[in-house]
């Protein structure tokens, strides 16, 4: 660890890394950062390889974890005043430690081979929701999850904390259509379903969730269109056993990866 200590915020190497809040800068850089203990440490316990540079505050006192991690993977520590911790942060009370990482950008066809369970997101806009599908694929056991369309970049520093840490447990796709991913799954044996109001009831006794599945979810406004619709093989819907007029993508997506989950496990 480097024991001195960045005092200016506005130094130029802060400044340039504090651009990596903006999607521009993180495509041109293929970088981008990870904000809080939480998603920090799964970043240096499973990505280590991605890892570039560590900021923790300069007492040190919170995060001896993250410096042993650090420091067992090779990964540059440096100390930081609160002030610049917070030119690198995207939240209003930043928690003391940000991260430089290397974007990993899986491909296709390599991580669909012999999946089991995928989460396609088509034009998801919103970071909370694309956060919390992810983190709900990893419990869930997915072996991968597609940012189709213009979904929001999964690099984006709220996605990254929604996530918290789950970012760095499965492999990510980005760059393709909906066609293009659908056709992939397709080829390798998934059945594509989209959860689409339109659709018929999900059961938990559907034989067809036993299989390889990839569930396409849609806009959180607008859903699917149906020509989007129709690349699926089957539209599948939550009833709605309440009063409630519906569920937010997040929570649906969640109970549609879950029921296949359990499943895909009773049946082996």
């Amino acid at each position: 660890m480097n024991h001195d200590i960045l005092d200016n915020p506005k130094a130029p190497r802060i400044k340039r890394l504090a651009q990596l809040l903006t999607k521009k800068q993180r495509v041109i850089t293929g970088t981008f950062l990870v904000e809080g203990p939480q998603a920090v440490e799964e970043l240096l316990a499973h990505r280590p390889a991605e890892a570039e540079t560590v900021f923790v505050r300069y007492d040190g006192s919170g995060f001896p974890n993250i410096e042993r991690l650090a420091e067992e993977q090779g990964v540059e520590v440096l100390l930081a005043t609160p002030q610049v911790i917070a030119a690198l942060s995207d939240t209003v009370t930043p928690q003391g430690v940000v991260a430089v990482a290397r974007m990993a950008e899986a491909d296709l066809v390599s991580v669909l081979k012999d999946a089991k369970l995928v989460a396609i997101m088509h034009e998801v806009r919103d970071p909370g929701n694309a956060g919390t599908v992810l983190r709900a694929a990893d419990a869930a056991g997915a072996d991968a999850v597609v940012f189709a369309g213009e979904s929001i970049d999964p690099w984006n520093p709220k996605v990254v904390r929604s996530t918290t840490g789950s970012l760095f447990h499965l492999p990510v796709v980005t760059g393709v259509t909906l066609e293009e991913a659908i056709d992939a799954a397709t080829a390798s044996g998934l059945t594509t379903i989209a959860a689409d109001v339109r659709g018929d009831d999900l059961s938990p006794s559907d034989e067809s969730l036993a299989g390889p599945v990839a569930w396409v979810f849609g806009n959180e406004a607008h859903g699917l269109s149906e020509a989007d619709r129709a690349r699926a093989e089957r539209s599948l819907r939550l009833p709605i056993f309440g009063a409630a007029e519906s569920l937010n993508l997040a929570t649906a997506a969640s109970v549609c990866l879950y029921t296949t989950a359990f499943a895909q496990r009773q049946a082996r």
